[in-house]
């Protein structure tokens, strides 16, 4: 196997674990992690990271994979629910288009705020969603206000714990052999 078949399996063997560690992260309260009840979206900070280089389409397609994986977690397995996979899919698309566009830069500062936008989508697509499905609005109105603003300054706090062991893997991985 040559020196860039062998990185590339190594940047994919990466990517993929670090996905699979922030999935398995998402039902865990790590304590220090959590405020009034809400944790970090781990996978929402793993695809921003992953987004940030990828075409809008592709960032989007994995946005819905990565929320269906999401509702893998904890979906009923009876009636209708909201998916995740739509404002996840919404928030790739939105990160990979912010980087098309150069509006912002890889540093984590630059990450943190895009992530705490995206949390503020993800969040609001999933409560419109409920608001669709017949949930009383006053009940998933007042609960969104309090669990977006907390999830999406916890997440955006969180990002660099993703985003920088990852940008550099993929950095190292770039350079010529």
């Amino acid at each position: 196997m040559g020196a860039g078949r062998g990185r590339w399996v190594l940047g994919t063997v990466a990517t993929l674990s670090s996905l699979l560690v922030c999935l398995w992260l998402m039902p865990m309260r790590v304590p220090g992690t959590t405020l009034l009840g809400s944790g970090p979206h781990w996978l929402l900070v793993w695809l921003v990271a992953w987004s940030l280089n990828r075409p809008p389409l592709v960032a989007a397609i994995v946005g819905a994979t990565v929320g269906l994986l999401q509702d893998g977690l904890g979906v009923p397995g009876h009636g209708w629910w909201p998916s995740h996979g739509v404002g996840l899919a919404l928030a790739g698309g939105l990160t990979a288009l912010l980087q098309k566009q150069r509006y912002v830069q890889e540093d984590f500062v630059s990450v943190s705020l895009i992530v705490f936008g995206m949390a503020t989508v993800v969040e609001t697509v999933y409560a419109l969603q409920l608001s669709a499905l017949g949930y009383p609005l006053t009940t998933v109105w007042s609960a969104h206000q309090r669990h977006v603003l907390v999830t999406a300054i916890l997440t955006s706090l969180w990002a660099p714990v993703v985003h920088v062991p990852m940008l550099r893997l993929w950095r190292w991985l770039e350079q010529p052999v």
